[in-house]
């Protein structure tokens, strides 16, 4: 593994849109006052498979893999030992061989199969290292060392505004993005201890230059800032205690049909909660950011929404009913890079082609 040094210098160009979502400061802390749409959590995964597996279920990371989903539980008996469901989230195992080193709240990511990266891998992060798992499982690899700060949260660009590299955040607020090679770049640092990641797409409507921008949240402080891919870092102006995860809903969530499409979060120290794609898709709720506060007594989750200028926060009806830990949509798109469709989703496909179809219409006569 090589680390490189990034620039984190910020763009003449950026400027503007600090200043544009500094004036929306006001505004987004009056808004976290209000309730937006409502969302039911369903248990995805139980307390009970995660804990015959690995001996207990305090569960902290979770990822989609293409054909399974992968997930991590925190400290004591099988800390540094994966598990893995199928896509209906039973058939609970063990996943490939322990961690070799390491320990505490390991970060997972199932690879999307671009920038050079196999589609369906998985790879883990603990303390400064991150490490690579085959598809299959097996004995994990070193893929990347020395990173400044444990590693807090990962992310597969989906798009292109990061090459399609691996994203990582740390406990000192390093950004890196790290190549199929395993060499890592510093991209940008917040000064603080990072944790949800995200992208928005590029031309994601309501976005205007915020497309292809990072979305990262810190707990400590509960900011949520915008890093640009030329390191550039920028303050929302929403300040959500506690805040621990974001995810850009897709534009496209519901329409193929497919029950395999959805949002699952990790609810400490108990299961995986799922939340169908059809409540999102019946709000229309796509293109909004998703995030969620770490409450031990039943986490708020937040829809945030950006109008050009200024960023506003309003809290759902429905809560993750534990703690909440990591976070992931799988979507289409995601469903189409790194697997097949689940049994029985593949009749359905053609309708959520036709859906889709539909839904472009209605946008384009707006």
């Amino acid at each position: 593994m090589v680390l490189n040094g990034g620039s984190a210098m910020s763009p003449e160009g950026n400027s503007m849109r600090r200043c544009q979502l500094r004036c929306g400061v006001l505004l987004a802390c009056l808004s976290m006052t209000c309730f937006g749409a409502t969302i039911t959590f369903n248990t995805f995964v139980s307390s009970a498979a995660i804990s015959a597996v690995e001996g207990q279920n305090a569960t902290i990371g979770f990822t989609y893999a293409g054909d399974k989903f992968v997930g991590s539980v925190y400290v004591g008996i099988n800390n540094l030992q994966l598990y893995s469901t199928d896509l209906n989230g039973g058939s609970a195992q063990k996943f490939g061989a322990p961690l070799p080193t390491g320990g505490g709240e390991i970060a997972v990511a199932g690879s999307l199969g671009q920038g050079g990266f196999a589609a369906g891998t998985v790879y883990a992060g603990t303390g400064g290292d991150i490490y690579r798992y085959a598809d299959a499982g097996g004995s994990p690899s070193l893929f990347v060392s020395g990173l400044n700060g444990g590693v807090r949260g990962m992310l597969f660009d989906p798009g292109s505004s990061f090459g399609g590299k691996l994203l990582v955040v740390t406990t000192t607020g390093s950004i890196y993005s790290v190549t199929s090679t395993g060499v890592a770049t510093l991209i940008a640092s917040t000064g603080e201890d990072t944790e949800g990641l995200d992208i928005i797409p590029v031309g994601a409507p309501g976005w205007g230059a915020l497309g292809g921008d990072l979305v990262v949240t810190s707990e400590g402080s509960g900011k949520l800032r915008v890093i640009t891919p030329g390191g550039a870092v920028i303050d929302s102006g929403l300040t959500i205690p506690s805040l621990e995860t974001v995810n850009f809903v897709p534009l496209d969530i519901g329409l193929s049909g497919n029950p395999l499409e959805g949002y699952y979060a990790a609810s400490y120290p108990f299961n995986i909660q799922k939340v169908s794609a059809s409540q999102f898709l019946a709000q229309s709720l796509g293109g909004h950011l998703l995030s969620t506060s770490e409450q031990s007594g039943g986490s708020t989750a937040w829809d945030i929404t950006y109008n050009g200028t200024s960023f506003a926060a309003a809290a759902y009806t429905g809560n993750l009913p534990a703690q909440a830990e990591d976070g992931v949509f799988v979507t289409a798109q995601r469903i189409a890079d790194t697997g097949a469709p689940e049994p029985g989703s593949v009749v359905l496909l053609g309708c959520g082609i036709l859906a889709l179809g539909l839904a472009r219409r209605r946008l384009a006569r707006r």
